[in-house]
């Protein structure tokens, strides 16, 4: 426990509250993408470090700790989104490789785009297409013109629905599998 600066109120920090969410969490993947959001260092100051999330594991008796310890090793520090720890956990435990993460694409030294998940030496990119970028025609526009720009640059972007993540995997993970064996 801490004690809040200015409230004096005692508050778990953010490891030791990702810790203690494990048990109350339906879906293992959940139990990352919280981890992951306590860990990130993408565009934002980390709300804990690696090492503070490992000794929230041990610290006492943890209920969950099983789902914890199956967790720690799975988080990573650029995951821009709980959809985009879904993709990634989708992808690797289907047998494929790890893509990296918030990979930023240059041609010749020129900015493309950042892409939330990629194979950089094959030029594949993964994007989450979340629904408020539907409903936000700016946004829509920006999309499809990131993706003319990473097309021109060569690469193959494999477009990932709320379906595709989080209900049923098969089609999209047989896109991924199709992308990889034209690129190998």
């Amino acid at each position: 426990m801490v004690q809040h600066r200015e409230t004096g109120l005692h508050l778990t920090s953010p490891s030791t509250t990702w810790a203690m969410l494990a048990a109350s969490l339906r879906h293992p993947y959940d139990v990352v993408a919280i981890g992951d959001a306590v860990l990130r260092n993408w565009r934002l100051q980390p709300l804990a470090s690696f090492a503070e999330m490992s000794r929230a594991v041990d610290a006492g008796r943890r209920v969950g700790v099983g789902r914890l310890r199956e967790a720690l090793p799975r988080l990573r520090a650029r995951s821009g989104s709980r959809p985009e720890t879904w993709l990634r956990l989708t992808i690797v435990d289907a047998g494929l490789p790890e893509p990296d993460l918030n990979v930023d694409v240059f041609v010749a030294g020129e900015y493309v785009a950042c892409v939330d998940l990629a194979y950089p030496q094959r030029r594949i990119a993964f994007e989450y297409e979340g629904e408020h970028h539907l409903r936000d025609p700016r946004q829509w526009a920006l999309d499809i013109e990131r993706y003319e720009r990473l097309a021109a640059a060569g690469w193959l972007v494999i477009r990932a629905t709320k379906q595709d993540v989080f209900e049923q995997s098969g089609r999209f993970i047989a896109r991924a599998r199709r992308a990889l064996a034209s690129r190998w």
